[in-house]
């Protein structure tokens, strides 16, 4: 063993280690914190009331009927958690290549909206603006021979933003990445009067392989094709750019980012440019992994879910959309 050359004289000027010698000082010094106020609670709808469909592939996760999924939400609430996001499964029979369910002021979600209003207007309701759960193609646009037309489904996003917020929605949230869309829904907004409602808009939203249990939960898989010619290509970073900035200047309120895990750099980068709050999207991939790990007892959950969390949140997340948000609330207040 080499003799080691002794450290008496040495002048150490800099030892960070002193920020971190006791539980105490490493709250003291901390950068990042995490809180239930920043989280957002995707939650699952169905049509049948006192419905409670699991989601095999989102372990732990349901599909809600309307009555109680507002008695979900009111348990939300009370964790400090203080807004959901409504993504509803629509039965087939109602589903066409127009999507014109989504413009059904009486459908399943417009309903739900304001019975949750009705029930808790201090919550923030957050609704989904895209055809894929609407459209028998399975895709988040008017499909005609192969191609998604883009200024074409511009008239469908705008007429189902219309309909949720004139049931009281408090954002609506284009997840579609349609060009343009966020200027159009804007001007639809503020021409019916809903000048209030704002629009988070999905801004850099990623041709991902982490959405399949999302799409099981919703069956909203597309029937041909795939979603490449408008979710962004994951090799690149300088188009986020150009999405988030032209979102930003045509209205948003908020852009968000998904998935995050794997682009915790485009978060980073959207913190810098963007005057408006970020949003990033815990995914359902996401989510599925770890819990598949914990379950074979390869990682803790918590302690996975949390470091999660905040990685999210140090790349620069103010918002993060997260099916842990309920269990996070509950482990944050245990610490």
């Amino acid at each position: 063993m080499p003799k080691l050359q002794s450290t008496k004289n040495l002048d150490f000027i800099s030892r960070p280690r002193r920020n971190r010698k006791s539980a105490s000082i490493r709250d003291l010094t901390q950068e990042t914190w995490l809180s239930p106020k920043n989280f957002v609670m995707p939650l699952f709808l169905t049509e049948k009331n006192g419905a409670k469909e699991p989601i095999l592939s989102l372990p732990g996760q349901f599909r809600y009927g309307p009555d109680l999924l507002i008695e979900k939400a009111r348990e939300v609430l009370a964790l400090g958690i203080p807004g959901i996001a409504l993504f509803p499964k629509i039965p087939d029979h109602l589903k066409d290549p127009m999507g014109r369910e989504s413009a059904n002021p009486d459908g399943l979600l417009p309903r739900t909206v304001r019975s949750l209003k009705k029930s808790l207007p201090e919550l923030t309701v957050i609704t989904d603006v895209a055809m894929d759960p609407y459209s028998s193609d399975g895709h988040d646009g008017i499909l005609s021979e192969g191609k998604i037309l883009n200024d074409e489904t511009l008239s469908v996003l705008g007429q189902m933003a219309l309909v949720q917020a004139r049931a009281g929605t408090d954002y609506v949230a284009p997840s579609d990445m349609m060009d343009g869309r966020v200027a159009y829904i804007r001007a639809i907004l503020d021409q019916g009067g809903f000048s209030d409602v704002g629009i988070i808009s999905y801004s850099a939203k990623y041709a991902s392989c982490f959405y399949g249990p999302f799409r099981d939960a919703l069956d909203s898989t597309p029937k041909t094709g795939d979603k490449k010619s408008y979710q962004m290509n994951p090799a690149n970073r300088r188009e986020a750019l150009r999405e988030i900035c032209l979102d930003q200047e045509e209205g948003a309120d908020l852009i968000l980012i998904k998935p995050a895990l794997s682009y915790l750099d485009i978060i980073s980068l959207a913190k810098e440019v963007c005057d408006v709050p970020v949003a990033a999207y815990n995914v359902s991939g996401e989510y599925a992994m770890i819990k598949a790990a914990s379950e074979k007892g390869w990682l803790n959950e918590k302690a996975a879910v949390l470091e999660t969390l905040l990685s999210i949140k140090r790349a620069g997340a103010d918002v993060i959309f997260t099916y842990w948000a309920m269990d996070a609330a509950r482990w944050l207040a245990e610490q």
